[in-house]
């Protein structure tokens, strides 16, 4: 079986792999318009059922991606000069370059070909292909081609955001809301490596332009944020430019969903196939699903087209259910300024209504479990609970 992946993303690379695995004899080949080691992003959240599904279907890059990623054990909540509010939780984080290393040198060790640098113009080059498996992100030029069979809606938020580093540690996933002038602004800052930092700062249409941020320059716009949360920054600085490029500016959120998965061939995977907004930062996760789902559809039926549509039924039900839970999210940070007056008088408040992304007044023991972590001996008590419960499903995941 010939197969060309279309994007040397996660979802790319670990279908490429997971052929490797199933079928050591097939061609597979991964086109990447970028050089190798280039990439625009910088770190990427996971949890521990991306770790599970790796474990059940290649341990060996579930242990690369466990022993190179970044446990962070808590989420604190600024609004202000206030004292942070804990928000309890847990997670890891990796730079996105460092996964695609891992990835990439997975496939390359398997037999797989990756071709870096290469941009893959029009469909007709890959025509001897078996299968076409689109990996190009949420811009996908595949699904711009074929968009009469594929049939893509593509629908942009309200808010403003732009995704940089920092050069700050951030001991915790912060999020850090300041009141200007202008009206509120925030970033969510999680640590990926010892020295850097993602901060995704994010605001309402109307702050943005009130900034000014519509018409400065890049580096003078980044100024101008760097200063308002110069506090919460500690002296440390904000950049968009990863390995001395930009990599960054600023963007409306793009929902991306498709009517059809596949067309004859073709199937979408990815980003390409579906966007979740960013605060509940599930890309990576829903990437690799995508690119097991279609490996195991393949695994069970000879037939491709009887593959393909499989695939697609349980993947658009599984992905409309976590894009459900992204249009909340990204509608409760749309709305932040109803959540004002209770930002600065309640921050504990406000931060269990970010914890759950739902207003209104806070009950049951979730709540009580939320005032109790407030105290070193209640997130002390959390934590001990989280770490047992994650070694119970990471030995039943191995």
């Amino acid at each position: 079986m010939r197969v060309v992946c279309l994007g040397g993303g996660p979802a790319g690379l670990y279908f490429a792999i997971l052929t490797k695995l199933r079928d050591p004899d097939s061609d597979v080949v991964v086109v990447e318009r970028n050089p190798r080691g280039v990439t625009h992003g910088w770190g990427v959240v996971f949890w521990d059922d991306l770790l599970h599904s790796l474990y059940r279907t290649d341990a060996t890059t579930a242990e690369l991606l466990e022993a190179n990623a970044l446990q962070w054990w808590a989420q604190e909540v600024y609004v202000g000069a206030q004292p942070p509010a804990q928000a309890g939780g847990y997670g890891f984080a990796i730079g996105r370059h460092e996964l695609l290393a891992i990835l990439t040198d997975r496939a390359i060790a398997l037999g797989v070909t990756v071709q870096f640098d290469r941009t893959a113009t029009t469909l007709a080059d890959w025509s001897d292909a078996d299968l076409i498996v689109a990996s190009d992100g949420a811009n996908s030029p595949v699904r711009t081609q074929l968009a009469e069979h594929f049939k893509p809606q593509i629908e942009a938020g309200q808010n403003y955001y732009i995704w940089l580093g920092t050069n700050k540690p951030f001991d915790a996933f912060t999020f850090a809301f300041e009141k200007t002038p202008a009206g509120w602004l925030w970033f969510h800052g999680y640590r990926f490596n010892d020295k850097t930092s993602t901060c995704i700062v994010e605001c309402p249409s109307s702050t943005w332009h009130e900034l000014e941020l519509d018409r400065l320059p890049p580096d003078e716009g980044i100024s101008v944020v760097q200063k308002i949360f110069a506090d919460k920054l500690g002296g440390h600085e904000l950049t968009n430019k990863l390995g001395g490029a930009s990599t960054a500016r600023w963007l409306n959120f793009q929902r991306v969903s498709n009517h059809e998965w596949f067309h004859n061939n073709i199937v979408l995977v990815g980003d390409a196939a579906h966007t979740t907004h960013f605060s509940i930062g599930s890309g990576t996760r829903l990437a690799i699903e995508d690119s097991v789902a279609l490996d195991q559809a393949i695994r069970q039926h000879d037939d491709l087209p009887t593959a393909l549509r499989q695939y697609q039924i349980e993947r658009k039900a599984a992905t409309e259910l976590r894009q459900a839970a992204a249009d909340s999210s990204a509608k409760w940070f749309e709305d932040i300024d109803a959540l004002g007056e209770q930002m600065e008088s309640d921050p504990v408040r406000f931060a269990y209504s970010l914890r759950t992304r739902k207003e209104g007044s806070p009950s049951g023991v979730s709540w009580l479990l939320h005032r109790a972590t407030q105290y070193p001996l209640g997130r002390a008590g959390r934590r001990w609970v989280s770490t047992a419960k994650r070694k119970a499903l990471a030995r039943a995941a191995r």
